[in-house]
């Protein structure tokens, strides 16, 4: 099955489960396990983009493997059809029931042969906000978008941003794991004035590595507020070693997750299992 889930990551350890700590991946296998959408409680699930402590997400793609209910029943005003699938729709009101407030399912359906939720994706997008009003930042804004003592400049970080695109090695903008490439195409990096103090950068890449989204951020700040210029960013990719700031993760949000067509989900996913090299 393939969920659609939205969360505000202000009071979760992030997304991956720990022991002994409030995560979203913790809490949506509890509620999968009380209201379970098979013949048996599901095991873990798989997320296309594992969030950190205080990231949020309005379009988080997890899928689960369920065995099918018997078909063709009714049991407690659940209605499952033939193929052994329950009522979606009850489903998601009675996980939603049992969620906290900051975390909600908001679309289930039956996943297309081949869907893995993380090895199919081909595209990840981000919004990252910011705040550079001199007093600091909308109150009801303070969960999700950062503060920014001096003002900023959207063409310099643009004119930055454009240097950074396309296939590269962004390990000197990654905390770097193991057995683990850094290697990435960063397909879009592009800033914008929403209101007079209000910016917001769009991040979308094939995949992130870790901490990838929020030190290229970190590093482009320093860009716009004019402490570095508009060249030292991409000094810093070619030099492949981490030297920037990396920016606060409360103000950024997974917004998206981009597929193939369905007769392609599976050749993506074999793909994006291979190691990669430039």
């Amino acid at each position: 099955m393939r969920l659609e889930v939205s969360y505000d990551g202000t009071n979760f350890s992030g997304w991956a489960r720990q022991p002994g700590l409030r995560t979203v991946q913790g809490l949506l296998e509890e509620a999968l396990a009380k209201q379970s959408p098979g013949a048996s409680v599901p095991k873990s699930v798989v997320v296309a983009g594992r969030t950190d402590a205080g990231v949020h997400a309005t379009g988080q793609i997890v899928h689960v493997d369920v065995a099918p209910l018997a078909g063709g029943t009714s049991s407690g005003r659940l209605v499952v059809d033939e193929r052994g699938i329950p009522d979606l729709g009850r489903m998601l009101h009675r996980w939603n029931r049992y969620l906290p407030g900051d975390v909600r399912v908001l679309d289930a359906k039956v996943a297309p042969p081949g869907f893995d939720a993380r090895f199919s994706a081909i595209r990840r997008h981000y919004r990252y906000q910011v705040s550079d009003a001199p007093w600091g930042v909308d109150p009801l804004r303070r969960n999700d978008t950062l503060a920014w003592n001096r003002p900023l400049s959207v063409d310099a970080m643009n004119e930055a941003s454009h240097a950074l695109l396309g296939l590269r090695d962004f390990a000197a903008f990654c905390k770097q794991r193991e057995g683990s490439t850094t290697i990435r195409e960063l397909q879009r990096l592009e800033w914008s004035r929403i209101e007079e103090h209000l910016v917001a950068v769009a991040v979308s890449a094939d995949a992130f590595c870790h901490s990838m989204v929020r030190s290229l951020v970190g590093a482009l700040l320093l860009v716009g507020d004019g402490r570095r210029d508009v060249g030292w960013p991409s000094a810093v990719l070619a030099s492949g070693v981490r030297d920037s700031a990396v920016a606060p993760a409360h103000g950024l949000t997974l917004v998206g997750v981009d597929y193939p067509p369905d007769a392609e989900l599976a050749a993506r996913a074999d793909q994006t299992r291979n190691i990669r090299s430039l």
